[in-house]
């Protein structure tokens, strides 16, 4: 056999082999690939991606300490539960006081014992961190709250990030937050 033939045939053969290898690597990333989409959305299945959460921010003409005491006093707390919507709809008046206990992971009751939770973190007159929850939701379940104190000016601006709570609610807490916590608190603070 000459060279040039020789040649040829192993060109060929070159050209078979590599035809042969992108077959080969094609098919198996057909198998493989579709084996890990299937994974990847079994994983895919455990992960909410229409999970709820509350962003609020609201600014009140009071020292960012002064908000901060209003928030974990129970005392203090409990005036804006008396100018809160929820006590002007009717909140049985001698109801379940106020209670708020202010060490890391105690626990609070307010609005008559409709809203518990323990306190998960305290950074002193700037972060707030509660396990929180309405005492009809199903046992077991509580949502994040996440109060964030920042000076602004004269006054502060508080951030809210509320999260974890059950599906189909974030409209009426929304709303709750609004209304019984910072139209109240904004009015205690002016008074004061």
């Amino acid at each position: 056999m000459s060279n040039q033939n020789r040649s040829e045939v192993q060109s060929k053969a070159s050209t078979r082999r590599q035809a042969i290898v992108t077959a080969a690597v094609a098919a198996g990333s057909l198998v493989f690939g579709s084996a890990n989409r299937k994974a990847i959305a079994a994983g895919d299945e455990e992960i909410s991606h229409t999970a709820e959460a509350i962003h609020q921010e609201v600014v009140f003409k009071a020292s960012r300490k002064r908000v901060y005491e209003a928030l974990i006093q129970a005392k203090e707390f409990d005036k804006v539960v008396q100018l809160s919507a929820a006590m002007q709809g009717g909140m049985p008046p001698g109801a379940r006081p106020t209670e708020i206990s202010t060490e890391v992971g105690s626990t609070f009751a307010i609005f008559a014992g409709h809203i518990i939770g323990r306190h998960l973190e305290f950074v002193p007159y700037e972060r707030i961190v509660q396990a929180w929850r309405v005492v009809d939701w199903n046992a077991g379940d509580y949502s994040i709250a996440k109060f964030e104190l920042v000076e602004q000016g004269a006054g502060t601006k508080l951030v809210l990030e509320h999260k974890g709570f059950p599906k189909g609610l974030a409209e009426h807490l929304a709303e709750g937050w609004r209304i019984n916590y910072w139209e109240p608190l904004g009015k205690m603070l002016a008074a004061s």
